[in-house]
C-alpha cells in the first residue's frame, strides 16, 4: 500500500485531528517512521564521516557548495524528523492529534534551489544520493501532512503577505 492509498482508509468527512489520531496509528505511518529515522542516521554518518573527507577534496567554489548542500539537507531531515517525532507522539498518547495540527508542527514547502555546483565540478555522489533521497521523503511527508490537516488548512486566516499580494494585483489589473 503507497501513502496516496492509505488516505482511503480515513472516514469521509472526519476532522483533521481524527484523521492524524488514525494515520500516526497506522502501519503505513511505522514504516514512514522507521524509514525517515534511518535516513536522519545515515545522513549524520555520511555528513561526520566521509562526507568530511570527500568535502576536503572539492575545491573552495566546490566546498562552498558542499556546505550549503549539506546544511539544506540536514534543514530538510531536521524538519521531517520534527514531523515524524510530533506524529508518533500522537500515536503514542503524549500529545493529542490537535496539538500535531498546531502550525509550528506542520511542514512548508520544501526549499526549491538552483544548482549550486559549478559548472565542470562533481559534487560527491553520496552526497547528491541522500540529497534525492531526502526530497523524496520531504514531499511524501508533505503530501500526507496537507491531507491530514486540509480541513485545518482551510480553516486558517488568510497569510497577509498573500492578500497584500493580492490587493496589488487587482490595482494594478485596472491599468
Amino acid at each position: 500500500m503507497t501513502d496516496h492509498q492509505s488516505f482511503t482508509l480515513f472516514p469521509a468527512g472526519a476532522d483533521a485531528a481524527a484523521r492524524m489520531a488514525d494515520f500516526s496509528a497506522s502501519e503505513v505511518f511505522h514504516r514512514l517512521f522507521r524509514e525517515g529515522m534511518a535516513l536522519v542516521e545515515e545522513t549524520a554518518g555520511y555528513l561526520d564521516g566521509q562526507g568530511r573527507e570527500d568535502s576536503k577534496m572539492l575545491e573552495r567554489s566546490g566546498a562552498l557548495a558542499y556546505a550549503s548542500e549539506s546544511m539544506r539537507l540536514t534543514t530538510r531531515l531536521m524538519q521531517a524528523a520534527s514531523w515524524l517525532l510530533a506524529q508518533r507522539a500522537v500515536a503514542e498518547g503524549e500529545m493529542s492529534a490537535q496539538e500535531a495540527s498546531d502550525g509550528r508542527y506542520r511542514l512548508s514547502e520544501d526549499e526549491t534551489v538552483e544548482d549550486l555546483w559549478a559548472e565542470g565540478q562533481t559534487p560527491p555522489a553520496k552526497l547528491i544520493d541522500l540529497v534525492a533521497r531526502s526530497r523524496a521523503l520531504y514531499a511524501r511527508l508533505k503530501r500526507i501532512d496537507d491531507s491530514l490537516y486540509a480541513d485545518a488548512s482551510d480553516a486558517l486566516e488568510p497569510n497577509p503577505v498573500e492578500s497584500q499580494l493580492a490587493r496589488l494585483k487587482s490595482a494594478f489589473a485596472g491599468q
